[in-house]
């Protein structure tokens, strides 16, 4: 993942007032846990405004992607709320969500704004990540939740 792309995006995020939260590998990073990852989890308000400001802010810094232009509310809002988007650059992508089945939502996950290179980041907080992989089937899911209980001194609720 380049990192100066990552920033571009996330001052894009800012800039446009996206109500979003990172989740997953990017999140651990904020909180000082580095795993390789390829792509940027987040979770955005789900709204028709929140979906047009998302890509307001993908255009600031992809300009000339017209396939941020197959990004729809109703595909945000909808039954299967996520999207997947695949910048030109090819260096990350990005697994957008407005909720995770029954287990989350944008309004459901605990977040702390953290400031990297100057830019305000919303990032789940440690507890909100454990609580989201800590039961998933997915075995890193279960890793990443079991450096989090450790780092952070998480009890199970």
């Amino acid at each position: 993942m380049d990192r100066d792309e990552l920033l571009r995006v996330l001052k894009a995020f800012e800039d446009e007032g996206l109500e979003y939260v990172l989740v997953g590998a990017t999140a651990l990073a904020m909180h000082g846990i580095v795993r390789a990852t390829e792509d940027v989890d987040l979770f955005i308000r789900a709204t028709a405004d929140n979906v047009e400001r998302l890509k307001r802010a993908l255009r600031a810094v992809y300009a000339d992607d017209p396939n941020i232009e197959e990004i729809h509310p109703q595909d945000l809002l909808g039954e299967y709320p996520s999207v997947r988007y695949y910048p030109p650059t090819g260096d990350l992508y990005f697994d957008i969500l407005t909720r995770l089945g029954e287990a989350a939502r944008y309004e459901d996950i605990a977040v702390e704004r953290k400031i990297v290179a100057g830019i305000p980041v919303w990032v789940a907080t440690p507890r909100a990540l454990y609580d989201l992989k800590k039961d998933t089937v997915r075995a890193l899911d279960r890793q990443d939740a079991e450096v989090l209980r450790q780092r952070f001194l998480l009890e199970d609720r």
